[in-house]
């Protein structure tokens, strides 16, 4: 996540809590006319830096490639690079990441919002690994184009779930009492005990035989294996700061984008598929670990 998405964030939780107090209005105006303020002198800027020929072209290009200034440039549609070139070199720097999940990935194009994507190769068709390519993929299309509205992927094979709900579920887990999770070719789906609400620190527990970790986001359930990829070490105890794991070891993690290496993008964790549903909170566990 970049600076200017974590102070967005921050800026919508303080509206939030404005809001509430009877105060939502003059609080959004404010902000409107600050960002407005400084996404004019932006423009300016890069009008003046467009004018002077290929040498000022340069001195833009080189603006947008440091991440603070390219996040200003995309929130005010100022990017000198145009939507396609953006994905596709967004895609270049995640494919060494994919090389171990799926054959590859082609960017068809974007049509009405629209970002169309295809899979080459064949991914494994494990749930995580399924969950893992299209979360990385997404992640940086989304970094590179915020002006994409969807996000199509084409040839991830959706791994089986059991009837009713949605693979990572949004929202809180209902009351009713868990039940066995059911078989499939993959593994099973194994209900979690009850765990109270949303925490603010990673939660450690077992599905099956398997140690898993449990970290709520902005609401949302994400679950892992429990072993950071850096130091083989369980994360329990680690820190978590909005979407941002952190181990005892240093390493750190974006739990909400497949958990995949902040300190270092050739680590990253190993996501299990989770959902919601009448019968509680229940992950994917590999046949391989099952019970």
């Amino acid at each position: 996540m970049t600076r200017v998405q974590q102070v967005g964030d921050q800026i919508e939780e303080l509206l939030a809590g404005l809001t509430a107090s009877g105060q939502g209005t003059a609080a959004e105006e404010l902000v409107r006319l600050l960002v407005g303020l400084y996404g004019d002198g932006l423009a300016r800027i890069a009008g003046t830096l467009s004018d002077e020929g290929a040498a000022g072209a340069a001195m833009l290009g080189r603006l947008a490639e440091d991440p603070l200034v390219e996040s200003l440039f995309l929130l005010h549609g100022l990017h000198p690079l145009d939507v396609d070139t953006r994905i596709q070199r967004a895609l270049d720097r995640v494919r060494p990441y994919l090389g171990s999940h799926a054959g590859g990935v082609q960017y068809v194009g974007v049509t009405d919002g629209v970002a169309l994507l295809r899979l080459e190769g064949n991914c494994d068709g494990c749930p995580s690994s399924t969950v893992t390519v299209k979360l990385a993929i997404e992640g940086a299309v989304q970094d590179a184009a915020p002006e994409v509205s969807e996000i199509v992927v084409e040839g991830v094979t959706e791994p089986p779930a059991p009837p009713g709900p949605v693979l990572l579920q949004i929202g809180s887990r209902p009351e009713a009492d868990a039940a066995p999770g059911a078989q499939d070719g993959h593994g099973s789906w194994v209900t979690l005990p009850p765990m109270g609400p949303p925490s603010a620190r990673p939660v450690s527990t077992t599905a099956g035989d398997m140690a898993i970790l449990l970290c709520s986001v902005r609401g949302t359930l994400y679950a892992y294996r429990e072993a950071c990829a850096a130091c083989g070490a369980g994360l329990g105890s680690g820190q978590l700061a909005r979407e941002v794991l952190t181990c005892a070891c240093g390493a750190t993690y974006d739990v909400s984008r497949a958990g995949r290496g902040l300190s270092d993008p050739a680590l990253h964790l190993e996501p299990l598929p989770l959902v919601t549903d009448s019968q509680g909170v229940r992950v994917a566990v590999p046949a391989a670990v099952r019970s």
